[in-house]
Parts: C-alpha cells; sequence; structure tokens
C-alpha cells in the first residue's frame, strides 16, 4: 500500500522540551513576522509527556525567555526549590558536605518534567502548531542528492512474521523543508542520521548514565515541599559513577531516583537493585515510611557534556535537545539547555526559509548557539564528569580545583571513551549480593514495570534486534554473565536453558525505552529501534 504524504515547512521529531520549544519559537516567529511557517511534531509516546522522566528541578532561564508569562498562562511549576542538600553516605551515615554551587537550587522549580511538556503542547497547538502523538518516526526520507527531506512513520498492524495482519496501516511520509531531531537521548533515527554524515567525527564519543526513578505518595509529617536531597558514596564503590536524588514536590509526593554512570566496569553490578538498596540507608529510608510506591520509569540520560558535542547540521535538518547531548552534569539539569538549542535552531531556520533556502545546511544554528549562553555554561564544567575517571575521591578533588581556583577555565579538556567498552570481564570482578526486595520499600523489576504502565502490541516485530543471535551467548554470557539481565531496569532480557544450551529471551513488551541495552551491550549487538507508535511507558507526573 502507497503511503500517503503530509507537507511542512519543519517537521520536528519528539515532542520533549527542545522538539516543543521549537514548535512554539517557529510560531513565534511566523506570528511575529507575517510569514506562515508550517510545524508538524511527531511523538512515539501515546500522548505528550507519556515517555518523559527527569528528576526534576527545573532552571527557567529558557521557559522565562520563550514565555515570559509562563506564570500567567498556568505553567506547572508549583513548588520552588528550598533547601538544598549534599550527602556523602557510607553504608550507615550521612555526612552532610558543602552543596557544589552548581547544585544550588534557588530560585528553580521542583516539578513533573511529563507535566510541563504536555503544557507546552497546549502553547505550541495554540500558536497553530500540529502535533500528533502515537505516532512512532521510524524512517529518514532523504532526497535525490542525499539532503533529509523528512521522516515516514512506521507501519501500525504488522505481525511478528513481519508480514501485515488484517488491522495493517501504512505509515505516513511527513516531508518539508527542515527536520528536527529532538528524539532525546540515543533516538534511534538520530543515529541513524549520524551515522550517514558522520556526525561524531570530530568530538568525542557520547557518554551516558541511567537514571531510575520512583515516585511516591509520603506522609504529610515527612513532606519537606521544595527540598533537593542529592547524595554520592553508598551503595556504589569509589570506582563506579552515580548518586541519588530525592525531590519533595507538591501534593506530598516525593520523586526519588538513582543515577549511575554507564561507564561502570562491574558486569555484575545491576543499577535498579543499587536503587533499591539505596532506599534503605537509615538516613533516606524514614522518608518512605508508611508511604505509598505510586509511579516508576528509568531513562538513559547524556553525560558526555561539550566536548561530546557532534556537528549540529547536515543538509535538511538539525540535531536539538538531549538527543545531541545539551546536559550540564554538575548541574544535573539539561531541561533549560536542550530548550534553548530548539529555540536557537528555530530561529536559525525560520531565518533560512525567509530568505528560500529550505533544504539548505542550517549552519546558522551552531553558529548562534556558540555565541548563546548555552555554550559557555557547558564549557565551563565540560572537565567535571571526565574527572571521575580517577574514582569519586579523584573527580570530587579535580571538580572543587576546576569550580573554586580555575572557575571552569582550565586550557586542557578531558576526554571521554564510549561506555560499552568499559566493561570488564566477569571472572574479574566479584558477585553483587544483592537482598531479596520487602515488597513494602524495595521491589522487583516486574512489579515495578506494571506502575509504569507499560504497554505494547503484543503481535509486531521486536523492536530490539540483535545483529548476531548467538553472540548473547557466545560473548555476553559467556565473559560477561549476561549482563544485559542486570543492566536493563525492565526485566526484558533473561537467559533460559530448556536442555539444549542457554539462549536470550527478549521480554520486548516490558521495555520502557530507557535506551540502556542499545548503550551498554558490550559488543553493541542490540539494536533499539521504534516499536509501533503509543506503544511503551505511559508516565503519570515524571
Amino acid at each position: 500500500m502507497a503511503r500517503e504524504s503530509m507537507q511542512f515547512d519543519v517537521i520536528i521529531v519528539g515532542a520533549g522540551p527542545a522538539g516543543l520549544a521549537a514548535a512554539i519559537r517557529l510560531r513565534q516567529l511566523s506570528a511575529e513576522g507575517g510569514r506562515d511557517v508550517s510545524v508538524c511534531v511527531v511523538e512515539k509516546g501515546s500522548e505528550v509527556g507519556s515517555h518523559i522522566l527527569s528528576g526534576a528541578v527545573l532552571e527557567t532561564r529558557a521557559l522565562d525567555e520563550l514565555i515570559p508569562d509562563w506564570r500567567d498562562k498556568g505553567a506547572p511549576l508549583n513548588t520552588p526549590a528550598g533547601d538544598d542538600r549534599f550527602h556523602f553516605l557510607t553504608s550507615n551515615r550521612a555526612i552532610r558536605l558543602p552543596t557544589p554551587p552548581a547544585m544550588h537550587n534557588r530560585g528553580n522549580y521542583v516539578i513533573s518534567l511529563g507535566n510541563l511538556c504536555r503544557w507546552l503542547g497546549t502553547q505550541a497547538e495554540a500558536l497553530g502548531a500540529e502535533i500528533y502523538p502515537g505516532f512512532a518516526a521510524a524512517e529518514v526520507l532523504y532526497d535525490e542528492t542525499g539532503a533529509v527531506r523528512g521522516i515516514a512513520t512506521g507501519d501500525m498492524g504488522i505481525g511478528k512474521d513481519g508480514q501485515p495482519t488484517q488491522n495493517h496501516e501504512p505509515g505516513v511520509e511527513l516531508v518539508g523543508g527542515y527536520t528536527f531531531f529532538a528524539e532525546g537521548c540515543r533516538g534511534s533515527l538520530t543515529k541513524s542520521v549520524s551515522r550517514r554524515f558522520e556526525l561524531g567525527r570530530d568530538s568525542d564519543p557520547q557518554t551516558y548514565g541511567i537514571g531510575i526513578k520512583e515516585l511516591w505518595e509520603v506522609d504529610p509529617a515527612r513532606h519537606r515541599p521544595g527540598l533537593a536531597l542529592h547524595t554520592i558514596g553508598w551503595p556504589l564503590g569509589a570506582n563506579t559513577y552515580g548518586g541519588s536524588f530525592v525531590y519533595h514536590l507538591e501534593d506530598n509526593q516525593v520523586s526519588a531516583g538513582f543515577i549511575v554512570g554507564l561507564d561502570y566496569r562491574n558486569p555484575h553490578l545491576s543499577p535498579f537493585d543499587e536503587m533499591q538498596r539505596f532506599k534503605t540507608h537509615p538516613a533516606i529510608r524514614p522518608t518512605f515510611a508508611g508511604a505509598r510506591r505510586i509511579a516508576y520509569g528509568a531513562r538513559a540520560l547524556n553525560e558526555g557534556g561539550w566536548q561530546s558535542i557532534p556537528r549540529l547540521t547536515f543538509p535538511g535538518g538539525a540535531i536539538v535537545g538531549a538527543a545531541a547531548g545539551f546536559m550540564n552534569v554538575a548541574k544535573i539539569k539539561g531541561t533549560h539547555t536542550a530548550m534553548k538549542s530548539g529555540m536557537v535552531a528555530a530561529e536559525a531556520v525560520y531565518a533560512a526559509l525567509a530568505e528560500g533556502a529550505a533544504g539548505a545546511e542550517p549552519t546558522a544554528y551552531p553558529e548562534a548557539l556558540k555565541r548563546s549562553w548555552v555554550w559557555d555554561e557547558l564549557r565551563r564544567v565540560r572537565n567535571v564528569r571526565p574527572s571521575f575517571r580517577w574514582g569519586l575521591w579523584g573527580g570530587l578533588a579535580y571538580s572543587a580545583l576546576d569550580t573554586y581556583v580555575l572557575r571552569g577555565r582550565a586550557p586542557w579538556t578531558l576526554h571521554h571513551h564510549e561506555d560499552h567498552g568499559r566493561l570488564g570481564k566477569a571472572v574479574e570482578y566479584t558477585p553483587i549480593n544483592y537482598p531479596k526486595p520487602d515488597g513494602e520499600l524495595t521491589f522487583d523489576r516486574l512489579s515495578s514495570v506494571y506502575l509504569s504502565n507499560t504497554n505494547h502490541e503484543e503481535d509486531q516485530p521486536c523492536h530490539l534486534t540483535l545483529k548476531e543471535s548467538q553472540r548473547a551467548v557466545d560473548v555476553n554470557l559467556a565473559l560477561y554473565d549476561g549482563p544485559e539481565q542486570r543492566f536493563c531496569p525492565a526485566g526484558v532480557y533473561e537467559f533460559i536453558d530448556e536442555g539444549s544450551g542457554p539462549r536470550l529471551q527478549i521480554n520486548a513488551q516490558n521495555c520502557v525505552h530507557c535506551k540502556t541495552c542499545d548503550i551498554k551491550d558490550p559488543t553493541q549487538n542490540i539494536d533499539w529501534v521504534v516499536p509501533e507508535g503509543g506503544g511503551g511507558p505511559n508516565y503519570p507526573n515524571m
């Protein structure tokens, strides 16, 4: 069946903060300049915000620029950040440390980023942007010159055997002058475009962390609206990068999260189980006494920073937001920088369209971005994350030097290595004995996935593809003790032996779209591609 085609001036893949900020800015410029620019946003989640997960404490700098009257328009920023606390944990003690300047949150807000995106979506639509949730961008379209001319959404109703079912509906081609890839961390089409145009050739490899988050409803007596607590140390060892956050929102809700850098070496480590152990610490456990866990999710996040930002443009399009890696690791924030990148890209492309240069490479975007506060902010903290190659104490010592003495102006730049190559062999490390969950404070993966409201149409091709199926057994299981069983926070991967030898079973219906498997697989054998639109988690208030 032939695919229908729809024409727009700008197509945006992903209704996250960057994509929606770009859509809003394009439509604002249309209204101000009198030149109508049609904008389409396609989102694989069932609704705007359903796949959005972040801590989150929001710095409003980009939002203030984009929508100065956001308070009057009802933006869901209801809890001003108040008390900042930064603790080093041992197995039974919490030692309060000075809060690093980058982590001071006065003037910021403790929010649900998913709810902010839902609100941004209404603002974009009110300005005339078209938003289509439930449609996964599955293919990049190119013209005869090799320039990007748009995307195609995935077919619906394809069975596990790859053949159309009676419910088959072909995807739709969305074509136009420019395409923005705003898919978030490790987007599947961003990967494809990056390979085709060699966008990472002159930058460091991107590095990542996995963030695991739970939302709790706590006893009002234990609720401290605006409190932002961060910890380092236990339960992680000194050679593994990571830490926690505990943020108190409104309505007696607390978001608790744990982040593990995906450059960890011990293949026996399980980020999910480290999160569960963290909550049992004597300084953390009391917050959750008598509380109820109401939501769960996980997401990879970019940690490479300034030196890992790839070339941002190519003929016919650009990469914006977390897809390019604009997170400020020292602040543990990336929403404000992601939004600003979308706004700057929108301004560059609007000017190009006004000049009749549709389809040309929008090089004005990275040039303008380098003149913006985003570039300066990220450059100043570029050495913080890679300094933790020297372990926790070496990283803290260097970060203090960089922050207080050099003030982000070191004449050198520390560099990154790819995460998947850092994993050690199983025989080199001692297995970790994680305690069994108690079902009240600590939980297993499957009960957690249940709270993520994850759902996929069962009769569809597996979206977690293996380049070589036997490699999972011959290499991953044999040498690394099957680390995909542990680095996946959703119980997607398990090794089963039914008498004829072990095999890898992929429970794709559990996938929460965190992309960790695509990043951490030691031989890069797992390739995450989009499932049918509308599948995956449906995060409430995350």
